[in-house]
């Protein structure tokens, strides 16, 4: 069957699902602009989302690939990770060819949104299906009369079976800040990661891709245009005081984010600028 895509509800909520070659699927949510899925030709899913995530825009959804915009974490005044988690996108293409599904969702400004961050802009997330991989492309447009400049993330939940048989590679020689020991920056001297407690890093002026290496669940990961990689994992403890995570949950997933953290990314006005990360079946 050729790749097609179709309106559907997902937990209540409006989305697409991009049906790709050889039975590969992805859902993107018009709430967030958020990927919720991603199941690979042989079945498995590929993206975690918790089973206690909160579907009626009152918070983020935990889970899938949330857009952190325009500003990542707590670095700044705004809301942490930004406001476009919860805000209604409108989708502005859809596309299909032999080998790909391709589906684009954006989200502008508003009275709303001035009111905290007082800038005009349009972001746009662009999702390409294709048999063993899918690329989120991040796109900020300027479009008031001043510059701009924001932080920000594709906030990547990755599905392992357990996060203490993972490891992460292609991150060794790299400076990070590990929010999990008091801010310090350390540089990373070990050829892997493995997940063994509580990691929230950020690591920086990363131009190679990782490995991320857990079983039958294992993937390439690429990005472009982000500076910065975030891995995280809340552990046993922090996961505990997630409402919207259920107790377990931190076993099951690892944050590989495409960031942009350390440096704010300034576009000018009418200027656009483009991020995107690459997920692959390996």
């Amino acid at each position: 069957m050729k790749p097609f895509i179709e309106s559907i509800e997902f937990r209540g909520l409006e989305a697409l699902r991009l049906n790709g070659p050889r039975g590969a699927s992805a859902v993107v949510s018009s709430l967030g602009g958020q990927v919720l899925s991603w199941i690979t030709p042989d079945g498995r899913e590929r993206l975690f989302l918790s089973e206690r995530a909160v579907f009626d825009g009152s918070v983020p959804i935990r889970g899938g690939i949330p857009v952190c915009f325009p500003q990542f974490a707590g670095v700044g005044k705004l809301p942490k990770h930004g406001f476009v988690r919860t805000r209604e996108w409108s989708v502005t293409t859809q596309r299909c060819g032999d080998d790909f599904a391709l589906a684009t969702l954006e989200v502008g400004d508003d009275e709303s949104t001035r009111a905290l961050w007082p800038h005009a802009f349009r972001a746009e997330i662009t999702v390409i299906l294709e048999v063993d991989r899918i690329d989120v492309e991040f796109c900020v447009e300027n479009t008031g009369p001043e510059p701009l400049a924001f932080t920000g993330a594709l906030h990547s939940y990755l599905r392992v079976v357990q996060v203490e048989d993972a490891a992460l590679e292609g991150l060794h020689g790299h400076d990070y800040l590990d929010a999990a020991n008091g801010n310090r920056i350390v540089r990373e001297t070990g050829t892997e990661i493995m997940v063994d407690s509580a990691v929230d890093r950020v690591y920086f002026d990363v131009r190679r891709p990782q490995l991320l290496r857990a079983g039958n669940l294992s993937l390439g990961i690429r990005s472009q245009g982000f500076p910065d990689v975030v891995v995280w994992n809340p552990w046993v403890d922090a996961c505990g005081n997630l409402t919207d995570m259920p107790a377990n949950g931190w076993r099951h997933m690892l944050c590989v984010e495409a960031a942009a953290v350390r440096n704010p990314v300034n576009v000018a006005a009418g200027e656009e600028w483009y991020g995107r990360q690459t997920l692959l079946v390996v």
